[in-house]
């Protein structure tokens, strides 16, 4: 019985799906100007993880997660470097999917960019119009009535007369309510605009998510997540927009995982305190920048995802001690391929962990004692399980002797651009090779191997399609 903690509730619950069977499951993504930190590192491995053990619970997952590429920080630092902001957004997508290739984290069913999904935003904020629930202030600006939304608070556990503005929550002139949110900007000098019955303008951050869930999703979706900071304002005011159009509820599970804190600060941007994922690879690991990644995934996942983060060297030193152990098990004891056994007692513990609101802190305890399980005994089968239990949650895939040796990749002398599309991104050769590879397993009825291969590609983002002249690939 799987349990989460549900931010709604305030307490862990029993998660039963809409759909029996299916899981549907959008999360608040990056907003495309600037790289990566290690808070989003934390947003998109927690929620990677998430996503394979639903999976691996046997569920049949639809994931979303948004990118937000139109904003005013957008705009301003698009202007600051003198480009389009096509092309800046566009550079910094292609960076944030290194880096979380680098991670390991597989790339969600759906990524929808805000800029593509501006007639549905104008849809629901005219539903919320014709319902009353919004109104043109006197800047032009479209905004919604907070206090005509009875709901509103229920997810933050704030009243009305306690919340003010928050974080990205813009002040406008005219406004009937200092609570009311914009939802769509009318258009300034010089920025871009969409057409709409309010004259020219754009989105407002909140509604995007809003209408990119309801048209992916429908408008009644099993689980959103998302970092802690988002709970309020930016989820509280989904909840308005989306129950308000609709009339009814929006998600049934609210998931938020913890903060990343540097000296008992938040890391953020716009504290200043922040390290991009990048940073620390070239800082820390220079010299196997796979490997590094790897233990900053580990370092992520050793913790509880609704816990406090705290980043320090020490940690992350900490952390790739305690994976090299793990490493070592494997290495002293070559692991056979096993399938998992759920009802044998290590993976039984291993699946309550994860069970009991994604506990891996204590799933990871588990692959601790295989290891010296494995040392103990010499049992190949005992290290096989270390092995596949560590794949759950996509840790110990690479060889023990290289990542032990440090020559997981060679990317002293690449830049991570390079490293990842030498490493991370399959060329055409390699992807045919792999075709052939899979076509002759499935000639020797070697199933298993042919769907393992189909799964590499796919978390490469190559997609494979069986037709009647053979097989063709396509880039996800």
């Amino acid at each position: 019985m799987l349990k989460l903690y549900n931010s709604l509730a305030r307490e862990k619950q029993e998660f039963v799906p809409i759909v029996r069977g299916q899981v549907r499951m959008y999360v608040c993504g990056m907003t495309v100007y600037d790289y990566c930190h290690l808070g989003h590192a934390r947003v998109l491995v927690v929620f990677d993880m998430i996503t394979r053990w639903l999976r691996a619970s046997g569920l049949q997952v639809t994931y979303v997660r948004n990118i937000t590429d139109i904003d005013d920080k957008i705009i301003k630092r698009a202007a600051e470097a003198g480009e389009p902001i096509d092309a800046l957004t566009g550079r910094f997508i292609a960076a944030m999917d290194e880096d979380a290739a680098a991670l390991g984290v597989r790339k969600p069913d759906h990524e929808p960019r805000a800029t593509q999904f501006v007639p549905q935003m104008l849809h629901m904020i005219q539903t919320l119009v014709d319902k009353g629930l919004a109104y043109v202030a006197a800047s032009g600006d479209v905004c919604y009535a907070v206090r005509d939304f009875p709901g509103y608070g229920k997810l933050s556990g704030k009243s009305l007369d306690d919340l003010r503005a928050g974080e990205r929550v813009d002040v406008v002139e005219g406004k009937n309510d200092p609570l009311d949110f914009v939802l769509w900007k009318s258009a300034k000098p010089g920025e871009p605009a969409w057409e709409s019955p309010w004259g020219p303008g754009r989105p407002g951050w909140h509604i995007e998510c809003s209408a990119m869930g309801d048209e992916l999703l429908g408008a009644h979706f099993d689980i959103h997540g998302g970092g802690q900071d988002l709970q309020f304002p930016h989820h509280e005011n989904e909840i308005a927009q989306s129950e308000g159009a609709h009339g009814h509820t929006f998600v049934n599970y609210w998931l938020h995982n913890g903060f990343v804190r540097v000296d008992d600060e938040k890391m953020s941007k716009s504290l200043g305190n922040f390290f991009t994922i990048r940073e620390v690879l070239e800082k820390k690991f220079s010299d196997d920048k796979i490997k590094g990644a790897e233990i900053i995934r580990f370092f992520i996942l050793r913790a509880h995802y609704r816990s406090p983060l705290n980043y320090s060297d020490q940690h992350l030193d900490d952390a790739k001690g305690a994976l090299t152990r793990l490493y070592t098990a494997l290495k002293n004891v070559p692991p056979a391929e096993v399938p998992i056994d759920w009802g044998q007692p290590a993976a039984t513990a291993f699946k309550a962990a994860m069970d009991d609101d994604f506990g891996t802190p204590e799933a990871m305890a588990v692959l601790f004692e295989l290891a010296n399980q494995a040392n103990r005994t010499q049992d190949a089968l005992v290290s096989g399980l270390l092995k596949a239990l560590g794949g759950v949650l996509g840790l110990l895939q690479h060889e023990p002797i290289s990542f032990l040796q440090g020559k997981a990749s060679a990317v002293s002398t690449m830049g991570i651009r390079s490293w990842f599309e030498a490493t991370v991104v399959p060329t055409e050769a390699r992807i045919n090779k792999m075709i052939e590879e899979r076509l002759a397993a499935r000639k020797a009825k070697d199933f298993k191997r042919s769907d393992a291969i189909r799964d590499e590609l796919k978390a490469a983002g190559i997609v494979l399609e069986d037709t009647p002249q053979g097989t063709v690939w396509r880039r996800d």
